[in-house]
C-alpha cells in the first residue's frame, strides 16, 4: 500500500510538472529555471498538504485553507511569466497547474485503504505503473457507474495523463450525472478542446456557455469563453467576458493587471477590425431585368470556412452603382466573423421578392478572392442565378 500511494503522489507529481512545462519552456541550456525550481517546491508542499490530509493530522478545513494560500502563491510566482499562445496566457497556466494536484489523493480514497499510509519509504514507479493505477480506478468505476464525483476523478486522472479523449468521456459520464455542476462543465470543455487540438470552438464553447449559465462568475468559464470569442475573431465578446472577471479578483492584484490588459487588447483588435470596400455595379446587359426597388444583398463569405455570409449589407437597385464597406458589425452569426477568415469572396445578388435565400431567376455577381481588408474591390452583377 505504500507503493500504492508514492504512485499515486508520482502520478500528481507528473501531472503538475506537465501543466507547468509552459512556464519555463522558453529557458533553454543546461541551467534549471527559477520556474521550474518553484514548481518543483510546490509540488512538494502539495504533496505533504494531501498527505498530512490523508493521515488525518490535519483537518479538512485547515488543508482547504493551506491549498487556497498555495494557491495564490503559484499565481503570483508565475504571474511574471510572458504570454504564450494566447492572450491571458500565464492565467491560463496557472489554473492548469493548479487543476490536477489532487488528482493523486482522490484516486487513494476510491480504491486504495487511507487507514494504511505509510509515507517513510520510497520507491520508483514507471509510466505503466501510474497509468495502471489510474485503471484501477477506471474498473473501480465501472462497479459504480453513478458515483459522478468518481468520474469527475477518472477524467482529471486522465488528463494529468495527457489522455484527454479519455478524460473527456469521464468527464461526460459525470456531467451527466450532475448536469447543473458547472466547473464539472468547465472541465470537460477542456478536456474536448485538449482532445481537438486546444480548439475552443464548437462543443466546447457552448459547454462554457451553459457552464455560465449556471455560475455567471465562474472564473475559468469566463477566461476560457474569452478565449474562444478572441479566437473567432468576436474581439468585443473576449473583452466583455474578461472584464466581468475584474470584479471576482483583487482590484490591485497581477491577476487583475493580466485580465485589464487583455480586455486592452481585444479592445484594441476589435477597433482595428477588417473592414472591406469597393463598389458594385449592375451590366448594362442586365439593367431591363431589375425594378428600382428590387433588393440588392452585399455579402462577403470565406475562401475556406462556412458558408454563411460573413457580413452582408442591404440597398436597392436605384443606388447602382454604389460605394461599400463590410465589417464584423454586420455579421450574421457569433462564431461567422469578417476579421476570422483572411480571405473572403464579395457577392452580390438582386432578389425581387427581397428574400434573402438565393432563388433562380435572381442577378448575382462576385469578386476573385480577396484579402478580408482590401479596398477598392469591384463587383458587377452580371448573371442569372439557374440560367443554363
Amino acid at each position: 500500500m505504500t507503493l500504492f500511494w508514492i504512485l499515486g503522489a508520482l502520478l500528481a507529481a507528473a501531472a503538475l510538472a506537465l501543466a507547468a512545462q509552459p512556464l519555463w519552456r522558453r529557458r533553454a541550456g543546461g541551467a534549471v529555471s527559477r520556474d521550474a525550481m518553484n514548481a518543483a517546491v510546490y509540488r512538494d508542499q502539495l504533496r505533504e498538504l494531501d498527505a498530512d490530509l490523508a493521515s488525518g493530522a490535519i483537518a479538512r478545513a485547515d488543508h482547504g485553507r493551506a491549498r487556497q494560500e498555495l494557491e495564490r502563491r503559484v499565481l503570483e510566482d508565475f504571474s511574471h511569466v510572458e504570454q504564450e499562445h494566447r492572450p491571458g496566457g500565464n492565467r491560463f497556466v496557472a489554473y492548469s497547474v493548479l487543476a490536477v494536484p489532487l488528482v493523486a489523493l482522490g484516486v487513494y480514497f476510491l480504491v486504495g485503504n487511507p487507514g494504511v499510509i505509510a509515507l517513510q519509504d520510497t520507491a520508483q514507479a514507471t509510466q505503466r505503473q501510474i497509468e495502471g493505477l489510474v485503471e484501477r480506478l477506471a474498473a473501480k468505476m465501472k462497479e459504480n457507474p453513478d458515483d459522478a464525483e468518481g468520474w469527475r476523478l477518472l477524467g482529471r486522472s486522465y488528463a494529468s495523463l495527457g489522455r484527454f479523449e479519455e478524460a473527456a468521456e469521464a468527464y461526460a459520464r459525470a456531467a451527466a450525472r450532475a448536469p447543473r455542476d458547472a466547473n464539472l462543465l468547465v472541465e470537460l470543455a477542456d478536456a474536448l478542446a485538449m482532445a481537438n487540438g486546444q480548439r475552443l470552438a464548437g462543443d466546447p464553447e457552448k459547454l462554457l456557455e451553459r457552464a455560465l449559465q449556471i455560475d455567471p462568475k465562474n472564473l475559468k468559464a469566463l477566461a476560457l469563453a474569452g478565449t474562444a470569442a478572441f479566437n473567432r475573431g468576436d474581439f468585443a465578446g473576449a473583452a466583455a467576458r474578461w472584464e466581468r472577471m475584474l470584479p471576482l479578483v483583487a482590484a490591485d492584484s497581477e491577476d487583475a493587471r493580466v485580465i485589464r490588459e487583455n480586455v486592452e487588447q481585444a479592445r484594441a483588435k476589435g477597433d482595428a477590425a477588417a473592414k472591406l470596400a469597393g463598389t458594385v455595379s449592375l451590366s448594362p446587359k442586365l439593367k431591363g431585368r431589375a425594378a428600382p426597388d428590387d433588393t440588392v444583398f452585399i455579402f462577403a463569405r470565406a475562401v475556406e470556412g462556412p458558408r454563411v455570409p460573413l457580413a452582408v449589407l442591404r440597398m436597392k437597385v436605384r443606388d447602382l452603382p454604389a460605394s461599400f464597406s463590410l465589417d464584423d458589425s454586420m455579421a450574421m452569426a457569433p462564431g461567422a466573423r469578417l476579421s476570422g477568415f483572411a480571405r473572403v469572396i464579395v457577392g452580390a445578388r438582386i432578389s425581387k421578392s427581397g428574400n434573402a435565400t438565393p432563388q433562380p431567376g435572381d442577378l448575382q455577381g462576385s469578386s476573385a478572392a480577396v484579402a478580408n481588408d482590401s479596398t477598392g474591390v469591384k463587383v458587377v452583377i452580371d448573371t442569372v442565378a439557374g440560367a443554363k
